[in-house]
């Protein structure tokens, strides 16, 4: 089957993430879309653990339990979190890009998932319990109230979709339906005055799918469930289907690739897909930070490398042209590969690979650059504008 009829076959869809991407950079959006090799992180990871451990939690039958029972729930929730823990391990481990996995974050996960269970407790008014003490009766109270865990939301079209951490009933004080509140787990950084701007449009986006597709739903609030600090965000604004919809009309797939979004934010950011964009490339070079600043990110020549103790030469590349192409500077520096860095040096030159390798986020400070756990290292294979590329699912 062609490219074109691959494409074709799968309806395109949009979600708060792919449309923050777009809105970022056009051209990291497509990059994003070409199956190319994912990137695990350990912050993602932690969230993602948390999340389905708070699910579980939820989800949990506990219709053996008395009324009365208390301080099953903290010995439930650290089982159900550390087999969603060591599940998060073997995906990050089978991701092809992945940096080193720390354990010691453990401890970490377990204070997200105690916010959590703040959270969903603050839910039904109660503040301030310890953990031990919170009875199967209060934990069936909180279930009582959820009406979906871990939902996919899509307009009636099937254009637009986003993932449902939680949709909760609120009661009033005589228990009545009083609304419905859309809960979304966030194992991040809590707001300081406001929420992100994409953090609000997607939490409206969950919202007004879900009142398109329920007319006669009760009132809706959308809220950033923050489980660091235990903290609620309620998003505010008018509806952005409309908005949203015209994102889903500019974000159509194309063998072509995308117009790129030249700038400090999308070339000078991060962006997991740089190993295949010429455009931050030159436009570091034109603007003369190229290989400046502690942490850089470089195209290079390998020379020499002692692949027992990492110690390497390179020679750095500057690019020929907009497509990517290599020139190589003469500039060379002495380089120490290691850990998972070292190992992905290893797995590229077992390839047969020979030209020139892109390195991200690599430590410049010192006599030689550092690429350790964290950094990428990858065959440098821009895709040059006006060049079809098709996807091969």
């Amino acid at each position: 089957m062609s490219g074109d009829a691959n494409q074709t076959a799968r309806p395109h869809q949009l979600s708060p993430s792919a449309w923050n991407r777009y809105e970022t950079c056009p051209r990291m959006y497509w990059l994003s879309r070409q199956g190319l090799p994912r990137k695990a992180g350990m912050a993602a990871s932690i969230g993602t653990a948390v999340h389905a451990s708070l699910e579980d939690l939820l989800n949990m039958d506990i219709s053996a339990k008395n009324d009365n029972d208390s301080g099953w729930l903290k010995e439930e929730g650290e089982i159900i979190l550390r087999a969603r823990w060591e599940e998060e391990k073997a995906l990050f481990f089978a991701t092809p890009r992945h940096p080193k996995w720390k354990e010691d974050k453990w401890s970490e996960a377990l204070r997200q998932q105690k916010g959590g269970i703040i959270l969903l407790l603050d839910h039904i008014g109660v503040r301030g319990l310890p953990h031990e003490r919170v009875t199967a009766a209060l934990w069936r109270k909180i279930q009582s109230l959820v009406i979906a865990v871990e939902g996919e939301l899509k307009t009636s079209d099937g254009r637009l979709m986003g993932r449902l951490d939680l949709l909760l009933a609120a009661v009033d004080d005589e228990g009545k339906l009083s609304g419905w509140v859309v809960a979304d787990f966030k194992t991040g950084r809590t707001p300081e005055g406001a929420l992100k701007s994409e953090v609000n449009r997607q939490l409206l986006m969950y919202r007004d799918i879900l009142l398109a597709n329920n007319p006669n739903a009760p009132p809706v609030i959308a809220e950033g469930w923050y489980t660091k600090t235990s903290a609620k965000w309620e998003a505010k604004g008018d509806s952005v289907l409309e908005q949203a919809f015209d994102a889903w009309h500019k974000t159509q797939p194309t063998p072509l690739p995308m117009a790129p979004q030249i700038g400090e934010e999308s070339c000078g950011g991060f962006c997991d897909w740089k190993a295949w964009c010429p455009h931050w490339w030159k436009w570091r070079s034109d603007n003369g930070t190229l290989h400046k600043g502690d942490f850089a990110d470089a195209v290079i020549l390998l020379h020499d490398i002692d692949l027992e103790s990492g110690a390497a030469a390179i020679e750095l590349c500057e690019p020929l042209d907009e497509s990517g192409r290599v020139m190589p500077s003469g500039i060379r520096n002495s380089a120490k590969f290691d850990g998972r860095g070292l190992d992905a040096l290893k797995e590229l030159l077992d390839t047969g690979h020979q030209g020139p390798i892109f390195i991200g986020s690599v430590m410049t400070q010192g006599r030689a650059w550092r690429i350790g756990h964290w950094c990428d290292v990858l065959p440098w294979n821009p895709m040059p504008d006006g060049v079809e590329h098709h996807r091969e699912y």
